[in-house]
């Protein structure tokens, strides 16, 4: 019965074994094949292939990938079959492949058999003794040890010359000499037919599958074969009339008229037990799976930053510009209806931050004090206890006893300087949780400016692109304009859509007072989109058209910290970056770009889905990991993806979820670990929060409760209130609390 085989680890060997990062490709393909100049290696998906033959062809493959130079020598021996220089550099890398991983041995040995046992060569139709000697050579490298293959004294030589190699250039001098050997015996067998070919030569290369070959074993004598090659005649003189001319300026095209005279597709120099072994190793992919379709592995696109990051005074001169202008039409209606009062539209919502930034200081010195303890106790633990040299007189009398009598030093590393990016979910389905999540969202604002970490809060949406932000009186009206175009189309490259932007709401650049201004700015736009609207004495005011909630881009937002984040850490300087998400539910899809070709042989430019089974991201680094056959998978690839390649940043989620949800969530998230799902929806029950390592793609990822999000904290009962009814106000404030100090303390483990 055969195993299933594990593609990322049969990989993640050809890795270890070619000790380099290659980039791994597993494609439906006939057999391994390694491209020396752009280092990719590609793995056939044999469904139907044993571990032991898998094994062989990824370690002959990264033979190649050690050994074989990327040189065109092509473009010097333009004749040279390249089966002839394949066969010879085989024996080769083998040998090589031997010498530096003994274990590979029983490796290469035990595969060969079964490809042997199995009739992968086809011997049981064909006789080994019509073959011609490139072919045999094939044979006797890889089965040798199961199959008696005959060569002659002459053909002797090529066997031991071909074990010999070392160099590649050795190979290429061998291919050559055993190319004008084989020349010299087929001007021989066509002088000794009159001119013709002999048939023999026919069967032995000129084959191809599914043909019935028969034919006679070759006359050759054994004289013949002694040396391996003859220049000339043996009076000297050139040969007959009716033999061609394979001197110097021989060429494929002189072999075809000259060794084909039937008109054949193939000349006679032609080998067939590669030919036959690649069509054979075909038959171990399952063709009957109609589902089944050739991976995809897709690229990150170097994105256009100008054109969807969207810098901090941009957004708020928009804001401003546009708060101002509303007001004004707020006044003056006020002056043309008499019954309206003369206030502030905004007043209401102001007043509710000013009141919120009050009583938020207690939870940041929480998060404060939590932050430096962890980052003391992690200094203490990393310290260094040394001897300085220096006697410690205190320790004198107790010289005849103690041999310790220096003074010591403890040495605290050096910590890291953080940095934190926030990814925050601008999407319509926020609307319930929006002002919940901007509350969480400010603590940690506050939080860095009190401990001066450098931040940056983005906001992700499709809206922003969607319009012209000013008429010629420089006032945002939102007129529908066409969007900046991201990045170049190119073949099995992500797509990221031109609406896509990513908002710098707040940054820790700006002055005290004007981070104060912009997020009581987000505090307005926010709290007009709460789900219940803000209505102001018969009037709704409504933030810029470009503002607006949105679809959920998240994935877009993902694959643009490919650039933003090397920007953050460029511009401020720091060590550990901490990137934050805060949404509330799963990504909308994203397509990738592929090339297509109609029935008149054009090709055109379109679009696939990226979730499928079959589609991967691939890094620089070459690593992939699989987008999934749903929303959720293909997220946690692009995290994946940006962990390894970013290294010194931990990526933490936290996700807002109503009651319905956290049951589904838990158990995404825990890939279905039963003690663990159950474990957590415990926790849930009593906390109405979880956090779950690795969970996602996620370093950590955080769930809280929107109910308990939205819950009041303050502790506040009527003054007619009843025991029962204080008793119940008191649980839920410490139950507020008490969600709010497990997640931040959970939080402060991975910011210090």
């Amino acid at each position: 019965m055969l195993t299933k085989i594990n593609y990322e680890v049969k990989g993640q060997l050809a890795k270890l074994l070619a000790t380099e990062d290659l980039i791994i490709e597993n494609r439906k393909v006939e057999t391994a094949m390694f491209d020396v100049e752009r280092r990719v290696l590609t793995l056939p998906m044999w469904e139907k292939a044993s571990a032991s033959v898998y094994d062989l062809l990824v370690g002959h493959e990264v033979g190649h990938a050690l050994y074989t130079p990327a040189d065109n020598w092509k473009k010097d021996h333009p004749d040279l079959p390249m089966s002839y220089v394949n066969i010879l550099e085989d024996v080769r890398i083998e040998k090589l492949m031997k010498r530096k991983y003994a274990g590979i041995v029983k490796t290469f040995f035990n595969g060969y058999k079964e490809l042997s046992s199995q009739d992968f060569f086809e011997l049981e139709e064909n006789d080994v003794e019509e073959m011609g000697l490139p072919d045999r050579l094939n044979l006797n490298a890889k089965i040798g040890n199961f199959v008696d293959v005959p060569f002659s004294d002459g053909e002797n030589y090529f066997i031991n010359k071909a074990n010999k190699t070392e160099t590649f250039q050795e190979v290429l001098d061998l291919s050559i000499e055993l190319f004008d050997y084989m020349k010299e015996q087929i001007k021989d067998s066509m002088a000794s037919n009159g001119g013709e070919l002999d048939q023999d030569w026919k069967i032995g290369n000129d084959f191809s599958m599914g043909e019935s070959v028969q034919g006679t074993p070759s006359q050759t004598t054994e004289s013949d074969q002694e040396l391996p090659f003859n220049e000339e005649s043996e009076n000297g003189q050139d040969q007959g009339e009716g033999t061609p001319d394979f001197g110097s300026d021989f060429n494929m095209e002189d072999m075809e008229s000259a060794s084909d005279p039937t008109g054949g597709e193939h000349g006679s120099l032609e080998t067939i037990t590669d030919k036959t072994l690649s069509d054979n190793l075909e038959n171990l992919n399952n063709k009957d799976r109609p589902s089944s379709r050739d991976p995809e592995y897709c690229t990150i696109p170097e994105l256009k930053l100008d054109n969807l990051h969207i810098k901090v005074d941009d957004i708020h001169r928009v804001l401003d510009d546009w708060y101002i202008e509303q007001q004004r039409r707020y006044d003056k209606e006020v002056q043309e209806n008499t019954y309206k009062p003369a206030r502030n539209v905004y007043q209401e919502a102001d007043n509710e931050y000013r009141l919120f930034r009050r009583s938020a200081q207690k939870e940041v010195n929480y998060l404060v004090k939590e932050f430096e303890c962890r980052k003391s106790a992690d200094a203490y633990a990393r310290a260094t206890v040394s001897k300085t040299g220096v006697l410690d007189c205190t320790k004198l009398h107790s010289y005849k006893y103690n041999e310790d009598l220096f003074k010591k030093i403890t040495t605290l590393p050096d910590g890291k300087n953080h940095g934190l990016i926030f990814v925050l979910d601008w999407s319509g389905s926020m609307s319930t949780v929006l002002m919940d999540t901007i509350k969480q969202l400010f603590n940690l604002v506050w939080f860095c400016k009190k401990v001066q970490i450098p931040f940056q809060v983005f906001a992700f949406t499709n809206e922003w692109n969607r319009y012209s932000k000013y008429d010629p009186n420089n006032i945002h009206i939102g007129h529908y304009s066409l969007p900046f175009e991201h990045h170049p189309t190119k073949d099995a490259q992500l797509i990221v859509e031109n609406q896509f932007s990513m908002l710098e709401f707040l940054s820790s650049d700006v002055k005290k007072k004007d981070l104060e201004h912009h997020m009581m700015n987000i505090w307005r736009t926010a709290s007009v989109m709460d789900s219940r609207g803000r209505w102001d004495n018969n009037y709704f005011y409504q933030p810029p058209h470009g503002l607006n909630l949105s679809g959920t881009p998240l994935n877009e937002a993902l694959v643009s910290l490919n650039q933003l984040i090397p920007q953050f850490k460029k511009k401020t300087g720091v060590q550990k970056i901490q990137c934050i998400t805060l949404t509330d539910g799963e990504a909308h899809p994203i397509s990738y770009s592929k090339q297509f070709t109609d029935r008149d042989g054009q090709t055109y430019m379109g679009s696939r889905s990226t979730m499928h089974s079959s589609v991967f991201i691939r890094d620089n680094n070459g690593k992939t990991h699989s987008c999934g056959n749903n929303y959720h998978e293909l997220t946690s690839a692009l995290i994946q993806q940006l962990r390894g390649k970013f290294t010194d940043v931990n990526f933490i989620g936290i996700r807002v979820l109503n009651k319905s949800e956290s049951s589904s969530f838990i158990r995404r998230y825990c890939d279905w670990d039963q003690d663990k799902v159950a474990n957590l929806q415990n926790q849930w029950r009593k906390t109405k929060s979880v956090m779950i390592e690795d969970g996602g793609g996620y370093h950590a990822y955080f769930a809280l409760s929107s109910s308990a999000l939205n819950s009041d904290d303050s502790f506040e009962v009527k003054e007619d209130a009843t025991k029962s009814q204080i008793k119940a106000a008191f649980k839920k404030s410490l139950s507020a609390k008490k969600m709010n100090k497990k997640v931040l303390g959970q939080f402060m483990e991975y910011i210090a």
